[in-house]
């Protein structure tokens, strides 16, 4: 891990770090409510994963799966006896490492490690701090004054142990500095908020998707769900009655709903495109066009295997908004 890098939560961690079926904490209750078991279960999740807070959108997918509830609210207010209650916590944690496998969570972890990079070598630290420094004068005086406690308040208002690190190197009030002072406040600013991150990591789940090939593999693995799409291919094939070959129509069926079954969708981004065309270029250079509906079976299975390894060895990321 490292401070803004990018770290993959696809439910390994959770399974790797969670011996299952869980135990419930001793408790001299014998009848507990759902709220006790859904807390329990997502502070759990939440210490194997870098202390994360889960998405509600994941918890609430999580709870569908594992046949829980489809209402969070009402199944709170349920009681469970302690047998019972011990079953949902597995199969909802469970199912949470299942959700993220199928659609991953991309975070970046601040724990300080990339900080003490830059304050134990003199160098990338003095260059840092001169590039700041001149990126803050402004007016080019040699001279900058220090970030009030107003700005710090605005600016890291969400990260109150940077907010409150800030405010103690401010706390003397607005005054100038050279650059030399500007490079002292700046040292004793990184130190402290590298210590801060490494007693206590911040976490924070990035607007990115990655596509790794994972759900395309579980469709690839499940005979009946496989077999649903490629009758969908084939229908597409049947209806269109103009001369595309195989290849196009089976290019153009995924590109327009290929999200559905685990492929990145085709408009995101360059990387997209460039995947589409390494997997068609190679299909086409050692296959023939399939004319049987058996041979085109085949076919697409054999192109969505290639798409399944190119992912593996290639994720695709892209914006949400995709």
């Amino acid at each position: 891990m490292s401070d803004g890098g990018l770290t993959l939560v696809d439910g390994t961690q959770l399974l790797r770090s969670l011996s299952l079926p869980l135990a419930l904490p001793d408790s001299d209750a014998a009848v507990l409510t759902g709220a006790h078991v859904l807390d329990f279960a997502d502070s759990k999740a939440s210490s194997s994963l870098f202390g994360l807070s889960l998405p509600q959108n994941l918890k609430s997918s999580a709870l569908k799966r594992a046949a829980v509830s489809d209402d969070d609210v009402n199944f709170r207010s349920k009681e469970l006896d302690r047998d019972h209650a011990s079953k949902l916590v597995t199969n909802y944690l469970t199912a949470i490492a299942d959700v993220l496998k199928e659609d991953p969570l991309v975070v970046s972890v601040l724990d300080g490690k990339t900080l003490r990079v830059f304050l134990e070598d003199e160098d990338d630290f003095a260059m840092l701090a001169e590039n700041l420094f001149t990126d803050l004068d402004t007016e080019d005086k040699g001279k900058i004054w220090q970030v009030s406690d107003q700005q710090c308040s605005s600016s890291y208002g969400k990260f109150p142990l940077i907010n409150d690190i800030l405010k103690k190197h401010g706390a003397e009030g607005l005054e100038e500095l050279g650059q030399a002072q500007f490079a002292q406040l700046l040292q004793n600013v990184l130190q402290d908020i590298a210590d801060a991150l490494a007693e206590k990591h911040i976490v924070v789940i990035r607007n990115i998707k990655i596509i790794n090939g994972s759900k395309l593999r579980m469709l690839l693995a499940d005979k009946k769900q496989l077999n649903d799409v490629i009758d969908k291919v084939l229908q597409e094939k049947k209806s269109t009655g103009d001369e595309r070959s195989s290849i196009d129509i089976i290019r153009g069926f995924l590109e327009k709903n290929g999200k559905d079954y685990g492929l990145p969708p085709s408009e995101a981004n360059e990387a997209v495109v460039l995947l589409y065309d390494a997997v068609f270029a190679d299909i086409r250079k050692s296959k023939t066009a399939a004319k049987m509906d058996d041979e085109f079976r085949e076919f697409v299975k054999n192109i969505l295997e290639k798409f399944a390894e190119q992912l593996e060895t290639n994720p695709v990321y892209y914006d949400f908004e995709y």
